[in-house]
């Protein structure tokens, strides 16, 4: 059975295995790093990056002035997360970045990040589809969403090697959506998928077909 890796907080660990369900491949396995489920990465055949507290300063690309707002970061998180992404990417192997994940995934291709944005951390944001988006004409359908529930009070600045924006926000174009140019299937999101996996069963349909193929 192919394996996703991934490292998943225990309160969105329900979320993203009905996700996975919804993408209606039960032969997918997902196992949670922080559980210690994944001992070696040559296992995995995918990578999800999922959401979580910001990355930890050592990981980032960019140069983080004294008082930045750096929340609660797990530096154990992030040095399994990007010795993960370092391996993914090498292998060319499907990965799935969901808000923190959607940063990550830039970071580990050499890009950099807004330490802060305004008006994108509303509670009114965490669950209900409120933020309009405005979309590439290229992107592909299974990613096309007129609104998500995105919330987050870091977004991508300079994009990292290969990857190029699809959707940004329409009032202030904060990135929202990004895919590879390089690697075989790579994705991400600023918005959270799993917390409506009916709604966004496109797209994790699509990376579950990535993972098969």
């Amino acid at each position: 059975m192919p394996i996703i890796a991934s490292w998943v907080r225990e309160k969105d660990e329900t979320r993203f295995a009905d996700s996975v369900a919804v993408a209606g491949r039960p032969d997918l396995v997902l196992r949670n790093a922080r559980r210690g489920e994944v001992p070696d990465l040559a296992e995995m055949d995918a990578l999800l990056l999922t959401g979580g507290e910001d990355i930890a300063a050592g990981y980032l690309r960019q140069p983080v002035p004294d008082g930045a707002p750096i929340l609660d970061p797990v530096p154990e998180r992030d040095a399994w997360e990007f010795a993960a992404a370092a391996e993914a990417i090498a292998r060319g192997l499907p990965i799935l970045g969901v808000c923190k994940g959607h940063q990550v995934l830039n970071v580990a291709l050499g890009g950099t990040l807004y330490l802060h944005v305004d008006g994108h951390d509303e509670p009114a944001q965490k669950d209900t589809d409120v933020q309009p988006l405005r979309w590439d004409r290229s992107a592909a359908e299974a990613r096309r969403f007129d609104r998500v529930n995105s919330s987050h009070h870091q977004a991508l600045d300079r994009l990292g090697d290969g990857l190029v924006a699809e959707s940004w926000h329409a009032g202030d174009g904060i990135v929202e959506g990004v895919r590879s140019t390089k690697l075989p299937w790579a994705v991400g999101v600023q918005y959270h998928p799993e917390r409506a996996p009916e709604r966004y069963a496109a797209l994790f349909a699509e990376f579950a077909r990535a993972v098969r193929s």
